[in-house]
């Protein structure tokens, strides 16, 4: 049986930080935990980024997942927007990155593709696959759901085109010593 590995999902935001942890065994996902960080509108800007901060690492010590993912920010049609959900994925990365984790990155477009098979799928459609993927009795909160897709869309990666890469490339240093691929 292959070993487990931690899998920690990030959707960032700045009211509301969706986080999601889920063990991959294989080719099995199970759910671990999942949930919101939520930030005090009336807060300043660097008082709610340290509050992301702060819980994601708490977050990560807790669980030590061996991976870290975060959903890459789209262009929103308000720069304004766009500037601050900027500023806490960065301090989800920065909080991933301090604990000691590796720090990956996915589009909503991609998770949305590999977890519901396209990338225009709404919310609902989301949290309706991420709830039967890890065979959930109730609908995970939109953010939490959107972490878990995407820690999801990692555990998928690394057992799909992930793998075959690393394994093409262990094969290609294989021939380049000599030796033969089996």
């Amino acid at each position: 049986m292959s070993a487990s590995r931690f899998i920690l999902g990030i959707d960032p935001g700045l009211r509301s930080t969706g986080f999601g942890v889920i063990e991959q065994r294989g080719s099995k996902l199970a759910y671990v935990a999942s949930g919101c960080i939520k930030t005090d509108d009336k807060g300043t800007l660097p008082e709610r980024l340290k509050t992301i901060a702060e819980d994601l690492q708490s977050i990560i010590n807790h669980h030590k997942p061996d991976d870290v993912v975060v959903e890459k920010v789209f262009v929103n049609v308000n720069p304004q927007s766009t500037l601050l959900l900027g500023q806490a994925r960065g301090a989800a990365i920065t909080a991933a990155v301090l604990a000691g984790a590796t720090v990956y990155e996915y589009t909503a477009l991609q998770v949305k593709q590999a977890v519901v098979g396209h990338g225009k799928a709404a919310k609902e459609q989301v949290q309706e696959m991420v709830k039967r993927l890890l065979d959930l009795e109730t609908t995970p909160q939109a953010d939490a759901a959107d972490a878990l897709a995407t820690a999801i869309t990692h555990a998928h990666s690394r057992q799909g085109f992930g793998a075959l890469g690393a394994e093409l490339l262990a094969n290609r240093k294989v021939r380049q010593r000599g030796g033969r691929m089996v």
